[in-house]
């Protein structure tokens, strides 16, 4: 489905919702159940949701600063938001939640998160969960999903996009539209790739089109260690987003087990807490499968986030499978609060290979 078709249906219902009063009344009827929670995802919160020139990913920003604040400032008045460990000692207890339970998350680890989101967090009192792939902390190298959009949208005028493997050989669009629309199919389609034909691919691309992601870029940094302290030490959580933000289920047994047991030595050891929460690098449904959540369950994670799109129901069944709400750039206020309001209406709908 098409980011269009996606956006104008939900947000055209919402507004209409928002412009009757009706949101309230749906949040008032709308069924509760046992051990619900909220757990939204973002990714991205920059100065603007449509930063001129931008040749990174622009569907991985979640919100302007203005309007993440905007939305913070709605949960905090309407909801219950809370922290993972109050969570798990909910459920270590055998307490249900309280009505309106809400987690905030983050994927991925990038610097905007330090920058920009870190301090409308602290100004509010609130906390979030910033899940991170240790490996690029430590090396400070962008992300590769990040780096092929951007070599896509950056190589010169004339170019050709040649992936055997997936049947592609495109001229490179002229205008920055066109590149970002062929990066958004491209991305969906490596995806499908195990794990070494992915990391091949965006190699073979760096070293053809002259791109090398050891350069980097400032508009995709990760954050550091330090930055990560301080969040910390600021009423942030800290969690894990593998070591390298490989597709686990798409490694063999022993790397997969390794990206989640390294990731967690990682944090506690330069965070000096413990790690007990994790999110499924990109999440949908064939990023994760029974070897993954028994390999998270044995190396002590306590609860793991998905990148299914619904409303989590604590317990047995979905505790290393919480589902989330993506919170993306075209969500206005109408449709953040009908989101709220009535998730299983409002939300996006679930794709395989998003975060």
């Amino acid at each position: 489905m098409s980011v269009a078709a996606r956006v104008g249906r939900r947000q055209l219902l919402a507004r209409w919702c928002h412009r009757l009063g009706a949101l309230p009344l749906l949040k008032r009827v709308r069924p509760g159940a046992h051990g619900e929670v909220r757990v939204l995802a973002y990714h991205r919160v920059l100065e603007s949701s449509d930063p001129q020139g931008f040749s990174f990913d622009p569907e991985l920003i979640s919100a302007s600063a203005d309007v993440f604040r905007q939305q913070m400032q709605h949960l905090k008045a309407n909801f219950v938001p809370m922290r993972f460990d109050e969570v798990l000692d909910h459920l270590d207890r055998r307490r249900p939640l309280p009505a309106g339970a809400t987690l905030i998350t983050f994927d991925d680890g990038y610097d905007d998160n330090y920058r920009i989101a870190f301090p409308i967090l602290r100004d509010l009192g609130m906390s979030a969960m910033f899940f991170v792939s240790t490996g690029h902390i430590d090396s400070g190298r962008p992300y590769a999903y990040d780096w092929l959009v951007h070599m896509l949208c950056s190589v010169s005028d004339g170019a050709r996009l040649q992936v055997p493997e997936l049947g592609i050989d495109w001229a490179v669009e002229a205008t920055l539209t066109g590149r970002r629309r062929q990066a958004s199919d491209l991305l969906y389609r490596v995806k499908l790739l195990d794990d070494d034909e992915q990391a091949a691919l965006v190699a073979r691309l760096e070293t053809t089109w002259g791109i090398p992601r050891t350069v980097g870029h400032p508009d995709c940094r990760p954050m550091t260690w330090d930055q990560l302290r301080e969040m910390e030490r600021g009423g942030m959580e800290i969690g894990s987003h593998g070591v390298d933000h490989r597709m686990l289920a798409k490694l063999s047994l022993e790397r997969m087990v390794g990206e989640v047991r390294d990731s967690k030595l990682a944090l506690e050891r330069e965070l000096g807490v413990p790690a007990r929460v994790i999110s499924y690098p990109v999440g949908g449904p064939d990023a994760f499968n029974h070897d993954t959540v028994e390999a998270v369950r044995a190396a002590g994670f306590g609860l793991a986030c998905s990148y299914v799109a619904g409303v989590g129901r604590l317990g047995p069944a979905t505790q290393f499978s919480l589902p989330r709400l993506p919170v993306e750039r075209h969500m206005d206020m109408p449709w953040f609060q009908a989101m709220m309001a009535l998730p299983e209406l409002f939300t996006y709908a679930s794709r395989l290979r998003t975060g």
